[in-house]
């Protein structure tokens, strides 16, 4: 389990994104989750009669952390009090679950179980919430099996999840689903300005965030996102054919992605040293570093992957616009196509160099 120190900020979903005006929103738990209305909607009708496991699906950075800590305050909040603890993640009735590596192993499914089959401190329900259920390993979705199928009277599990990869079917085919779709570009955008980022490149933010809130409060920060997006929409125009080309390409491409991490490096140094400010107070928290450690590591991966994304729908976006031109449409639908199936292979963690490489040097030569 997640513990989390007081004043903790717990990510939604992905890299950059808090949970901003916790003590404004107490009385209406809903009003963090933004750009997902009819989710609002739902969770709330659902909370008055609440059955044992729902599973949230969608994109990163869509608010189902978020929803589930709302969802939490709901079904234990009783008063202010507990209302505030539940929807910052530290109410003694909410237990919250992340995977430490890669993918959820059986032993953390185990302390999933372990925690459900525990009675409620404070009142008749607790809430267990499983983030990035996605990447459970085939054993650990079986020994969730049991627990959903017949899960304790006093708990409510909450699994939250990218998408429903097909060995977990049997879990989720045994959950209310609850779908979220990328939130609008509309919708971002008022965000964004209600929080005063400036006008002043909020296109390039939008475009790149890709209905990802999380990510489009961490590009606010980020100096040089019009730069990266320059650079990649520019790729094309330098394509010679030539591997030393794409060699100095990628080497440039990749450069700006170690200096888009600097936003996020920022943001984990903070909570780093607030960590470590608690620990001179209360003594070393070792599991707790360990538990920030790694969630570190995998903010720092996902948001390479983000990065390359945003990169990868800039070229096609460019051989887009020539597809119209009748004498290079062919390329430019061999060229969309080649993007789309590097853009799948991300999935699989490859070589980010060979990766590139391989692309541009498929693409064609301007």
């Amino acid at each position: 389990m997640s513990d989390l120190l007081p004043g903790d900020e717990r990510q939604s979903d992905s890299p950059g994104e808090a949970l901003p005006g916790i003590d404004d929103a107490v009385d209406d738990v809903w009003a963090q989750l933004e750009g997902q209305p009819r989710v609002a909607q739902l969770l709330a009708s659902a909370a008055a009669q609440p059955v044992h496991a729902y599973l949230f699906c969608g994109p990163r950075g869509t608010g189902k952390r978020t929803a589930a800590m709302a969802f939490a305050a709901s079904l234990i909040g009783v008063d202010s009090r507990s209302r505030r603890l539940a929807l910052s993640g530290r109410h003694p009735d909410l237990s919250i679950h992340e995977p430490e590596g890669r993918t959820l192993r059986v032993a953390e499914a185990d302390e999933i179980i372990f925690e459900a089959s525990r009675s409620p401190v404070e009142g008749n329900l607790k809430v267990i919430v499983c983030d990035r259920f996605h990447t459970a390993e085939p054993e650990a979705v079986a020994s969730l099996l049991k627990t959903i199928e017949e899960p304790p009277p006093t708990a409510v599990i909450v699994l939250l999840s990218e998408e429903i990869p097909p060995d977990h079917n049997t879990v989720a085919s045994r959950c209310i689903i609850v779908e979220f779709d990328p939130v609008p570009d509309d919708d971002v955008r008022r965000i964004l300005e209600r929080e005063g980022v400036s006008l002043e490149g909020l296109d390039d933010i939008v475009a790149a965030a890709a209905g990802d809130v999380s990510r489009a409060r961490l590009l606010a920060t980020d100096v040089s996102l019009s730069a990266r997006r320059q650079a990649w929409a520019g790729a094309p125009a330098r394509l010679d054919g030539t591997g030393a080309t794409v060699s100095a390409l990628v080497d440039e491409l990749r450069a700006l992605i170690d200096e888009a991490q600097a936003p996020l490096t920022a943001r984990q140094q903070a909570e780093s040293d607030d960590l470590t400010r608690v620990e001179a107070d209360v003594g070393p928290q070792g599991r707790l570093r360990r538990e920030m450690d790694a969630r570190h590591r995998r903010e720092q991966r996902l948001l390479r992957v983000d990065e390359l994304r945003f990169g990868m729908a800039t070229l096609a976006a460019f051989y887009r616009q020539q597809i119209p031109d009748e004498r290079h449409l062919q390329e430019a639908l061999a060229a969309i196509s080649r993007i789309r199936d590097a853009h799948a292979c991300l999935v699989r963690n490859p070589n980010e160099p060979l990766l590139l490489q391989s692309l541009f040097l498929s693409l064609p030569r301007q």
